[in-house]
């Protein structure tokens, strides 16, 4: 099992940023698929952006052009630049990986490895 561990979460205003980090046990680059999901209150987790063990990238509607997943090829962890944040990305978001064999995907079911989650709070 891969261990994951978010930070960076935090409080801003509308129209700043924020940039989340995931550091994992192990080296995912390679190795398998991550990505990072959101909880928001009263919302089932939904997928925010994700990334295959190929380097093909998605991002959920809501939020492409605004965020960016980067995975660090050396370090054991993969990042959430948020830009232009809204009120409504107000969430807890997580990351999570899964080991090949893995596709690039939004489904939670895929991923085998979860973080306890970084609370997001954008405020107008």
């Amino acid at each position: 099992q891969v261990h994951l561990m978010e930070s960076g979460g935090g409080a801003v205003q509308s129209g700043g940023s924020l940039r989340l980090i995931c550091t994992a046990s192990e080296n995912m680059y390679r190795d398998g698929c991550v990505g990072w999901f959101r909880q928001r209150p009263g919302k089932e987790r939904e997928g925010v952006a994700t990334r295959s063990k190929n380097g093909v990238r998605a991002y959920a509607p809501s939020v492409r052009g605004r965020f960016t997943l980067a995975q660090d090829k050396v370090d054991n962890t993969w990042y959430l630049q948020m830009d232009s944040l809204k009120p409504e990305d107000t969430a807890i978001y997580y990351c999570a990986s899964k080991r090949i064999p893995c596709e690039l995907s939004f489904e939670t079911t895929q991923y085998t490895d979860w973080g306890q989650g970084t609370e997001v709070t954008v405020s107008t």
